[in-house]
């Protein structure tokens, strides 16, 4: 009896050990997971910061292709002209974008633009948070919004007015209708977003704002002098480099590994697949372009595949989040088509001049991307059974972008051009702007052959 009670007690004993040592296995493995799940979301998180900052900085290279493209596509004479002006819009759009602008598009909501973060008020500067890293690419597409513009305008801009253009652009224009589409990626919420609008990375955002501001710069301005004749004859004034033009492209298409991937802000396996629908889009657009231009001209215009690669570039930036493989191509295709025509009938047809074409480029095929999200995104898309709803509110960011930045646009050159000067003079257009405005020349000695 006494050893029954005894193994029993044992067993009781034993029993109590074994669930103290599986309870303490636990907890110890419980308090181990912590150390570890927090080391992985800080890892994540460092990733996310190192892979947001190398697409910012690759998007700022952007700057030098645009430089190198507005250069190769215009006068030899202008050269120094148009890399003062995409050094300067940056330069004075960062300072201007820090102060005022990023606040406006991502600070706290009033129900029409931010009231916070002005200045990046409240940030640590003794650490590193987020912030930071979001300013900072942030910045760089604010300073191409303003570079688009330049294009449009180039070769006969007072370079005072230009400037004053510039801080208008990053300080007000581009962050107030960008906190309609994209405050709530940090702490606004915008009325686009909230109806459903769809442009990951900014086909209307940044490229059809700075498209809509080059148009109204072009009417206000008027066209280059000799552009068209009295008979109303349109003559081509040629670029002065080509494969300068072509080095622009080939950077921009470059840079746009980092606009579009890099608008994921994570450093996971999408960055790979916006790549593809980002390449194959620019791809389709240069092949596009190129035939649309050899069957209407019975030549493969190099400078139209050029800008059929971009065309391409700016429409696949909208859907390039949420398109397949298929829907990048055709919509590349439909690009590269498009800016040829576009090209045409606002050279031709409206008779605004636009030397580099960025108003086609940038503005028509911005609107096609931002529309061709309602037709082939996975989820929502027309052509995926989500019928007309997401085209609907896509049609009205459109429009909206349009209104937006071309009234503000007539109404801010129309300003300048009263006060400031907009229009560089007569003896300075036929000289160039580079002797006129900046007394140097990009090529020296050459001056004297191409002053007309």
């Amino acid at each position: 009896m006494n050893i029954r009670r005894l193994s029993l007690c044992i067993g009781i004993l034993t029993t109590l050990l074994l669930c103290g040592t599986v309870g303490f296995a636990q907890e110890t493995a419980a308090e181990a997971a912590d150390p570890v799940a927090e080391a992985a979301e800080s890892l994540q998180t460092n990733i996310n910061i190192v892979w947001t900052c190398i697409a910012a900085f690759l998007v700022f290279f952007m700057q030098a292709g645009f430089a190198m493209v507005e250069s190769g596509f215009t006068r030899a004479k202008n050269t120094v002209n148009i890399i003062m002006k995409n050094l300067m819009d940056f330069s004075i759009g960062t300072i201007a974008f820090f102060i005022i602008g990023f606040g406006l598009m991502f600070g706290a909501t009033n129900g029409l633009f931010g009231t916070t973060h002005f200045g990046l008020s409240g940030a640590d500067w003794a650490g590193g948070d987020w912030n930071f890293t979001f300013l900072i690419f942030q910045t760089v597409f604010a300073g191409t919004a303003a570079t688009i513009v330049s294009g449009a305008m180039a070769e006969r801009t007072k370079f005072a007015g230009y400037l004053a253009y510039s801080v208008f652009i990053c300080a007000f224009i581009y962050p107030i209708f960008g906190s309609w589409a994209w405050g709530s990626l940090l702490d606004g919420s915008g009325w686009l977003e909230n109806l459903g609008f769809c442009d990951f990375a900014g086909s209307t955002v940044v490229h059809s704002i700075g498209g809509w501001l080059a148009l109204s710069g072009a009417i206000v301005l008027g066209p280059r002098l000799g552009k068209y004749g009295p008979n109303k004859e349109v003559r081509a004034i040629p670029g002065h480099n080509i494969a300068l033009a072509a080095l622009g492209v080939f950077i921009l298409w470059f840079g746009w590994f980092g606009f579009n991937p890099g608008s994921t802000t994570v450093g996971d396996g999408e960055i790979g697949r916006v790549a593809v629908t980002t390449n194959l889009a620019a791809a389709a657009g240069a092949v596009a372009a190129m035939v649309t231009s050899w069957i209407t001209t019975k030549k493969p215009d190099g400078s139209m595949a050029l800008n059929g690669a971009l065309a391409g570039l700016v429409a696949i930036t909208a859907p390039c989040y949420t398109v397949s493989g298929v829907g990048s191509i055709i919509i590349g295709l439909v690009g590269g088509v498009l800016v040829v025509f576009s090209v045409y009938f606002i050279d031709r047809i409206l008779r605004i001049d636009d030397p580099v074409g960025a108003v086609s480029v940038h503005g028509v095929c911005g609107a096609w991307g931002t529309l061709s999200c309602g037709l082939f995104n996975l989820d929502g898309g027309l052509f995926y059974g989500g019928g007309v709803k997401l085209l609907g509110v896509q049609a009205i960011g459109v429009l909206a972008a349009f209104a937006w930045a071309f009234v503000l646009g007539l109404i801010m050159f129309t300003l300048i051009k009263k006060t400031i000067g907009l229009r560089a003079s007569k003896d300075e257009e036929l000289r160039g702007l580079d002797i006129g405005e900046h007394g140097m020349e990009a090529y020296s000695g050459f001056q004297i052959f191409t002053n007309m």
